[in-house]
This record gives C-alpha cells, sequence and structure tokens, in this order.
C-alpha cells in the first residue's frame, strides 16, 4: 500500500504537536496541540485525531543534540514511537527534529508574537516542519 497520508508528532513532556502530511502534494499542515495529561500523552484525543484525518502513517520527531548525540528526550520520543505503534498499529516513522521547535519559533515570530499563552501555536508548527521533512526525503 502506498502512503498517502500521514499524522506527524512533536513530543514534548508538556505538549504534542500534531501535523497532518500528503504525500501526493507533499504538504504539511499544522492541526493541534494537545496537553500531557498527569505527565502521559492525552491518548484520547490522539485517537480521535488518528479517527478524524485516517492516516497510513505515523511520523515522530526524535530529538537529538545539534552533534547527533541522543539526549535525554530522545528516548522518551522512542518511548512515545512505540506505544503508538503498538496502541494504533499504524507504522511509525521517526525523523531527526533537530531544532525544528527553534524554526517553528523563528516562523511564527514573523507572523504573530509568541508568549506564554500561545506556546502550543510552536508545538504544532514543529510537527508540520516535522512532517515536511519527512516528505521531502528522496523516496
Amino acid at each position: 500500500m502506498k502512503i498517502t497520508s500521514v499524522l506527524g508528532f512533536d513530543y514534548g513532556k508538556k505538549r504534542i504537536g500534531i501535523a497532518s502530511g500528503q504525500t501526493i502534494t507533499r504538504s504539511a499542515t499544522p492541526c493541534k496541540t494537545i496537553n500531557q495529561v498527569d505527565g502521559n500523552p492525552d491518548w484520547q484525543a490522539i485517537y480521535d485525531e488518528i479517527q478524524q484525518y485516517k492516516p497510513q502513517a505515523l511520523i515522530v520527531g526524535i530529538p537529538y543534540h545539534t552533534d547527533g548525540s541522543e539526549n535525554k528526550m530522545t528516548a522518551a520520543a522512542r518511548h512515545f514511537c512505540y506505544e503508538l505503534e503498538k496502541r494504533f498499529r499504524l507504522p511509525v516513522f521517526e525523523i531527526n527534529e533537530a531544532l525544528t521547535s527553534r524554526q517553528a519559533e523563528a516562523n511564527l515570530k514573523q507572523s504573530k508574537k509568541i508568549n506564554k499563552h500561545n506556546k502550543h501555536e510552536i508545538d504544532k508548527m514543529a510537527a508540520a516542519i516535522i512532517v515536511q521533512s519527512w516528505l521531502n526525503q528522496p523516496d
């Protein structure tokens, strides 16, 4: 089966950004940001997004230090990948998400002021950048 629709995740300890992507148009769109619930992903909210977008695969940004070494969030993001695959029975692809949150923040600063009340905008934009990076990979 050829993958035409994906859902991407920017995993964080407080929030998870979600974006959709289409392989036909090679475009990514920020969807929403969900909050962690007592330090755990809001699996019902993730399920709802999967039901709405019906992706054929899931993309998760895996954080590394700029030198390529792993950091404390690397293992947490990989565990999130494992749980996604186990719960939703969809293929999960990992992509290096180095600097996506900074890139998302820079993009958003051009269009609006970022403050503590709209930081969730960064998370869903970062998810879109993760999806776009995956879509831009050569086949």
